[in-house]
């Protein structure tokens, strides 16, 4: 991916940790009213909110990023400003509305959000109640080596796909889904995610397509492939599990990957509707 002379974004923090705060009702808690709010975040992305309910909130420090320092970071911010570029234009275009761009949380190890606690091992993820997405850059070598999926634009899928949960919750579609993730069985649960899911694959393509001038040989291919190795199915099966449908969450690898694509070659938001599907 071609990233010289691309502005980096002013939305990113990187977080070191620091001491912790209160929790339930203590100075700086949450109250009844936000306990309620956070498990019911936490039912919905399925995000470990523990360590937050039992007042084990971290208070960190944030600084502002320098490559010079972490060139993931600095990729990152790139990558996080192709996309607000893009949403701005597609949301004004195609949607008639105005884009407000989330905040990128980069973190080393242990970090906390209104959804909870995250770890590296948690992996990248969205939290609408604060519109940050968190990230641990090392996730992007769990992904080469453990995965099978490297390259600079399988990173920059992932950072894409978090946007794409944003523009999810800046539409009304997050809330909506969870409000009848929260009325339905656990396998109906699931399947509502799993459409979700897609729809952010699909909106990542979207954002590929729109950026398609910085793209180099071999970059779809890159991103096709992300989508590929963490289809559910494939994870169950490196797991040594038979796959579950069932418990799926995400999608297969075929489907992810074919819904990536379905935006990259429409460049539509509409062509997203994954609810709309009578099949995935």
């Amino acid at each position: 991916m071609r990233l010289k002379g691309i502005r980096r974004s002013r939305n990113v923090e990187m977080r070191s940790g620091g001491r912790r705060g209160g929790g339930i009702g203590g100075k700086g808690g949450l109250g009844l009213v936000g306990v309620l709010a956070v498990l019911a975040i936490g039912y919905f992305t399925g995000i470990d909110v523990s360590p937050l309910l039992q007042g084990g909130g971290q208070q960190e420090i944030s600084r502002s990023v320098d490559p010079a320092d972490d060139p993931a970071a600095g990729f990152s911010a790139q990558v996080l400003a192709t996309t607000e570029d893009v949403w701005t234009t597609v949301f004004r275009e195609q949607l008639d509305r105005d884009y407000v761009p989330p905040r990128l949380v980069i973190f080393s190890g242990v970090t906390q959000s209104p959804c909870g606690g995250a770890s590296g091992a948690t992996g990248p993820f969205y939290c609408p109640a604060d519109s940050k997405a968190y990230l641990d850059t090392r996730f992007f070598d769990a992904l080469d080596r453990q995965m099978g999926a490297g390259g600079d634009f399988a990173a920059a899928y992932v950072i894409a796909h978090e946007v794409a949960h944003h523009v999810q919750n800046q539409l009304g579609i997050l809330p909506e889904v969870n409000a009848a993730r929260q009325r339905a069985s656990t396998v109906e649960a699931n399947a509502l995610t799993v459409r979700l899911e897609l729809m952010a694959d699909c909106l990542s393509g979207v954002w590929a397509q729109n950026v398609a001038g910085l793209m180099e040989r071999g970059d779809l291919e890159e991103a096709l492939n992300a989508a590929r190795q963490i289809g559910d199915d494939t994870l169950q099966r490196e797991a040594g599990r038979v796959p579950q449908p069932h418990t799926f969450t995400h999608g297969t690898s075929e489907q992810r990957s074919r819904w990536f694509r379905t935006g990259f070659d429409s460049g539509r938001v509409a062509e997203c509707d994954t609810f709309a599907a009578t099949q995935l």
